[in-house]
């Protein structure tokens, strides 16, 4: 079981706090300046109207024990009017930084999602979705306090502690110094307790990321669980983790339990001295006078809030940086794949494509592709056979560039692919894969998904094209039927169907079928290549398939294997061939189908 929660262990907790990535970070906010600027103005404004209440209520008592009654009511009068600025400042402070700070997380998120997508498929080869999930929602959220309440904080607490110390020793500065004695003892217990605070809540922090990158795992992958009764181990390795994540709970709340009795103890002995210290003075000739004395206490009581709050904001700063590390290193990863600088669009395809002695490995020490080389026709249809693991989604990978070649070129209409901006290359292809993602919504967004502009009739023109039109209208709500995530409410034939849909309603000049009509039934498949013969006609088709009803038609069949072309022609062609592996393979299917 250790061996799987090692698997699932996210990064470090600890992460030093880097300057560069903070005023990176800040220039989010920076673009409502005007709405920080604002709310700092408003803050000094309640808080000066927050420490006028004490003075005032000081000053009334002296009033009272002066037998002054005529200025009570003015007093009163004061202390409502200041309560009510201060109400009114806090509130339009927090509706300004919480609408700043949201926006700037919001544009924070959408920066790193369009950066995500842009990346090439290498890096998420290598990372979860789980794992990225948590750069995109937690790591995020985790700012949220800073910039909705920390930067702004800052400043007001600092001049919170200025204003207090200078009101308190032009009160009296021998019994504000007394007060103050204890300031050191109560700073050194604030940062230490801090400090280990935050690695607990951090450690806290990095157990939750798990738990959310096993979670996204354990959903998704719900049906082979169950489909090999794993469900016993998969609880037991979630039950770990959530024990973790409670027992790393509870080492925080200790420690958080210790910081506020400290902190009451500490402020209670610096008004115990002030309080003895105040009496004596107030008990000399000319001595402190019973409002200044109370004046001081309630200031005190208040001086030890905005350090706290410092404290909190020096914490939240640490945290934060293991967050902005963890999303600008997803921001600051290159895409393999890129346009070259001064690229130009790709004029109108026409299908030819080349593989000019292509090498091409995942690993250097692993070449997946050896030497390959051939010419493809417009309009021609291609078929790729071969064993698994010899190279045949890499050779159609390569011709949509989601990787590029470690050696030769891949050309289309005569353009290495690398020389061309992408998006005007792959706006004139289609690509279905054998995973047939169906997005959740309606059944009609979804085939015009790479086409948003096509209207219902060249959507359904579409569907019955490939065969889909009848089982859709037989559903409740037709086309406008809603859809899960991932399709589970179809079966694994009707989403292959609808992505083909969706691929041929592109209209694509290059069309690459991957394994797409492996789970199709025979009665449907036949359908299906009724259309084809129409509908790859005058497109450069890219097929692989391991049924040879797919792809005996095709116009050259070339057999992949140990990263080499091995054989090429039309299936009458390399069924001649004794020994070849094309024939090997048409007799195991037919022996199979015979048995069967």
């Amino acid at each position: 079981m250790a061996k799987v929660l090692r698997q699932i262990d996210d990064e470090a907790v600890e992460r030093p706090f880097n300057k560069s990535q903070f005023i990176r970070l800040m220039r989010y906010m920076m673009v409502y300046k005007k709405y920080m600027l604002g709310s700092v103005l408003l803050m000094i404004v309640a808080t000066v109207c927050s420490l006028g209440q004490p003075f005032l209520q000081s000053r009334a008592i002296g009033h009272l024990q002066e037998r002054t009654f005529q200025y009570i009511p003015w007093m009163v009068v004061g202390m409502a009017a200041l309560g009510g600025v201060n109400a009114l400042c806090t509130r339009q402070r927090v509706r300004w930084m919480d609408s700043s700070g949201r926006r700037a997380l919001a544009a924070l998120r959408q920066d790193l999602f369009d950066h995500i997508q842009g990346l090439s498929f290498s890096f998420f080869d290598t990372r979860s979705a789980g794992k990225i999930l948590v750069r995109v929602i937690n790591d995020v959220n985790s700012l949220n306090d800073l910039f909705t309440n920390g930067i702004v904080n800052v400043l007001v607490q600092c001049l919170t502690i200025v204003l207090l110390l200078v009101i308190m020793l032009v009160v009296d500065w021998k019994l504000t110094l007394i007060g103050m004695c204890i300031l050191p003892f109560l700073i050194f217990i604030l940062f230490r307790l801090k400090r280990v605070m935050r690695k607990r809540w951090q450690i806290v922090r990095m157990k939750r990321s798990n738990m959310n990158g096993y979670l996204h795992e354990s959903l998704a992958g719900m049906r082979v669980t169950e489909a090999f009764a794993r469900e016993d181990e998969n609880g037991d390795t979630f039950a770990n983790v959530n024990d973790d994540i409670r027992n790393r709970w509870m080492e925080a709340i200790h420690i958080n339990s210790a910081f506020w009795p400290a902190l009451d103890i500490t402020g209670t002995i610096g008004t115990i001295l002030v309080y003895y210290f105040g009496v004596r003075f107030m008990g000399a000739e000319n001595g402190l006078k019973l409002a200044d004395l109370l004046l001081i206490l309630w200031y005190l009581g208040r001086f030890w809030e905005p350090l706290n709050n410092l404290s909190n904001f020096y914490n939240n700063l640490l945290t934060a940086a293991a967050s902005m590390e963890r999303i600008f290193e997803i921001m600051d990863t290159p895409s393999d794949i890129q346009d070259k600088p001064g690229a130009e669009p790709i004029p109108p395809i026409e299908g030819a494509v080349d593989f000019d002695r292509v090498f091409f490995s995942y690993d250097p020490e692993k070449p997946v592709l050896k030497d390959v080389s051939f010419h493809v026709e417009p309009g021609q249809t291609i078929a790729l056979v071969g064993p698994t693991g010899a190279g045949k989604s890499t050779v159609v990978n390569l011709i949509s560039r989601f990787y590029d070649v470690t050696g030769g070129a891949v050309r289309i209409d005569g353009h290495d692919v690398r020389d061309v901006q992408l998006l005007s290359m792959r706006r004139q292809m289609s690509v279905m894969m054998q995973d047939s993602f169906i997005f959740s919504g309606t059944i009609m967004d979804n085939i015009r998904y790479g086409r948003l502009d096509a209207t219902d009739e060249e959507v359904v023109a579409a569907a019955k094209a490939v065969s889909a039109h009848d089982f859709i209208i037989r559903m409740e709500k037709g086309y406008q039927t809603e859809v899960n995530e991932r399709g589970s409410s179809l079966s694994v034939g009707q989403r292959q169907l609808i992505s083909f849909a969706r691929a041929l309603l592109n209209d694509p000049k290059i069309l690459i079928l991957d394994e797409a009509t492996s789970s199709i039934d025979t009665q449907t498949e036949l359908l299906i290549q009724k259309a084809l013969a129409v509908l790859l006609k005058g497109r450069t088709s890219f097929v692989i398939a391991h049924r040879l009803s797919t792809i005996r038609n095709a116009d050259c069949i070339m057999v992949v294997s140990d990263g080499r072309i091995t054989e090429s022609g039309t299936h009458e062609e390399l069924i001649q061939i004794p020994g070849g592996h094309y024939r090997g393979l048409c007799e195991a299917q037919y022996r199979f189908m015979l048995s069967a």
